[in-house]
């Protein structure tokens, strides 16, 4: 996508958790307002293969925002030891960014950006930025609220539905995160699958599932 600045450039930081939508699209709209450039940037310890489930559905969905918002790049740094400050300071002169935005989140290697500490050696890496810092809103906050911690799960087809189970067997016909509903003695919730390349959301109310689409 051509744009008429190139003076200017955004570079979005996101890690697994609910925040990392809500900072893609702080990021697109700074990006439309500038009409500079957006690069989306995510770091993991761990190569590709050994990412679980979850990891790759947020992945997956950030890659749709990153196309779907028109941005430059979706930068995945996989299998990488190295301090997250230099990481992001070697994207940050490879693609000439001027601008960083970056979130609070409650995930535990990311926690150290909205310390004090993690700035100043972002800012020692590299001094001519200009950083944002997102906090999680309450509406956020209490939506993440809502459900239980994911855990891997299954659907069955059966005469009335799709079946949700924990156990894998030959019959499965999508293997996915399941997200309980807190508070309740049923399993009700969400479903979330890869499909098509596309990650599917769907509501599971009493072990079923009834609709996939």
């Amino acid at each position: 996508m051509k744009h008429q600045r190139m003076d200017e450039s955004i570079l979005v930081c996101v890690y697994y958790g609910p925040n990392g939508e809500r900072l893609i699209r702080r990021g697109c709209k700074m990006a439309q307002m500038l009409d500079c450039p957006l690069y989306i940037l995510t770091v993991d310890p761990l190569p590709e293969d050994e990412l679980d489930i979850e990891k790759s559905h947020y992945i997956s969905k950030w890659e749709e925002l990153a196309k779907e918002h028109g941005a430059e790049e979706f930068i995945v740094k996989y299998n990488e030891k190295r301090p997250i400050a230099k990481v992001i300071g070697e994207v940050v002169k490879q693609k000439h960014i001027t601008q960083i935005v970056l979130g609070q989140t409650a995930q535990s290697r990311w926690r150290e950006i909205t310390k004090g500490s993690f700035i100043n050696v972002l800012l020692h890496e590299i001094p001519f930025i200009d950083l944002h810092i997102v906090s999680v809103s309450r509406e956020l906050k209490n939506q993440d609220g809502f459900y239980e911690k994911g855990i891997r799960a299954y659907l069955i087809k059966d005469s009335k539905g799709y079946k949700l189970t924990f156990v894998h067997t030959p019959q499965d016909v999508h293997e996915g995160i399941f997200f309980k509903e807190i508070g309740t003695d049923f399993n009700n919730g969400i479903f979330k699958f890869m499909k098509d390349n596309q990650m599917i959301e769907v509501h599971v109310k009493e072990d079923y599932v009834t609709d996939l689409e």
